[in-house]
């Protein structure tokens, strides 16, 4: 089963013969297990993985560490809900660190945008005690997906050579 999930991380576009030739069952078996998997909630979605940074004016993405105050009854959850119910917000995450709980990548036309989005949603949640913002300048992995290619910086280096 994990074989199977792994090979549908690497690429959701593998087909139903494709992914039984792979894991050695019938396409029919695959078919089943996909199916079983969407219904327990262990696949949640397939998405396609796009270098934002070759679209033009496709906006600038941000990594936001939150420091919160967890609630008795439900912890993180309730605050991890209402910041994950945000548009722009396309990741929140529960962090094991000494310094910030939650980590939300945000997206955002611009800087502004983000700065605006953190310093009157964010920071004025009641439960939320401090933030820090990271700014994505480069993308060199994402989703298992290489997007650093060094191959023209190394043919520009060679023809100054």
């Amino acid at each position: 089963m994990n074989r199977l999930l792994e090979l549908l991380s690497e690429n959701a576009e593998f087909t139903p013969s494709e992914l039984a030739a792979m894991v050695g069952e019938s396409e029919e078996e695959v078919v089943r297990k996909i199916d079983e998997l969407k219904a327990s909630g262990i696949i949640k979605g397939t998405k396609t993985i796009i270098d934002w940074e070759k679209v033009p004016d496709s906006g600038v993405r941000a990594i936001i560490e939150l420091k919160v105050t967890p609630k008795p009854e439900t912890g993180f959850d309730d605050i991890a809900k209402i910041v994950m119910s945000y548009e722009n917000v396309e990741n929140v995450y529960l962090a094991a660190s000494s310094r910030y709980d939650l980590i939300a990548m945000v997206k955002g036309s611009t800087i502004q945008e983000i700065a605006e989005f953190v310093s009157k949603r964010l920071s004025t949640l009641d439960a939320v005690i401090g933030t820090a913002t990271n700014f994505v300048l480069t993308t060199y992995k994402q989703g298992g997906a290489v997007f650093y290619d060094d191959s023209e910086e190394e043919e520009q280096r060679s023809l100054i050579l």
